[in-house]
């Protein structure tokens, strides 16, 4: 449709152009879990701002938007954070069969202190009020709300030429004691962010390997789960 046919608050939703198509899937398709490949450049306001705009443009069940970002740059509050990773993940080493554990430990697997940015991204249930449009039959749509920011986050990183690493071994109680969140609110992110010159073709665990990619059409079931 022509836009000047087009009634008062939408936009034309044609298809992108062969261009920008290719550099939506290029983003998906590259976007890799930095671990040990960041770089020590601060990043720039600006550009930590676009990401962040970046992420409240995502969709959020009833429109609540019930993220919040904590922007972590301090040494010493990373350190602390890493602290908390090091004796969680020395836990997790020991919940693995003993055959996987030294491939475990051999693993990087965050950039606390590397990356010259963190941000803990939350997820606050109140934020629309006790009953929200959407969340009535699932109250874990705020978290999966809070998941699509993480994700756009990470898309636009990735055309920013920044690289990110989520870090998820860390007990609750000590990063919420580390940055004063409430206990009403949820940890859904710690985010490690900073400028990188190399990305590993495919998945690090893959390349190092952990897990292998499972082949799509495994996964794709018509109408109704498969029987038996």
């Amino acid at each position: 449709m022509r836009p000047d046919l087009l009634p008062p608050g939408f936009v034309p939703a044609g298809e992108f152009s062969a261009d920008e198509r290719a550099a939506v899937y290029r983003a998906i398709h590259t976007r890799r879990d930095v671990r040990g490949e960041f770089l020590p450049d601060p990043l720039p306001d600006d550009l930590v701002r676009r990401l962040l705009a970046a992420a409240h443009a995502a969709p959020s069940v009833g429109f609540m938007q019930p993220w919040n970002f904590i922007l972590v740059r301090d040494p010493a509050m990373r350190q602390a954070a890493w602290t908390a990773f090091s004796r969680a993940n020395r836990e997790a080493a020991e919940m693995f069969p003993e055959e996987s554990r030294a491939l475990y430990r051999s693993l990087k697997l965050e950039g606390i202190r590397t990356a010259p940015l963190s941000i803990c991204i939350t997820c606050d249930p109140d934020r629309a009020g006790p009953v929200v449009l959407g969340r009535t039959h699932n109250p874990r749509m705020d978290a999966y709300s809070t998941v699509c920011a993480v994700q756009n986050l990470w898309l636009a990183a990735r055309a920013e030429g920044v690289g990110v690493g989520w870090v998820s071994i860390f007990r609750d109680e000590d990063i919420r004691a580390l940055l004063g969140i409430p206990e009403r609110v949820e940890i859904v992110a710690w985010l490690c962010l900073g400028y990188v010159d190399r990305l590993y073709v495919e998945p690090e665990l893959a390349a190092k390997g952990w897990r292998q990619r499972l082949p799509l059409q495994e996964l794709i079931f018509e109408d109704r789960w498969p029987a038996g």
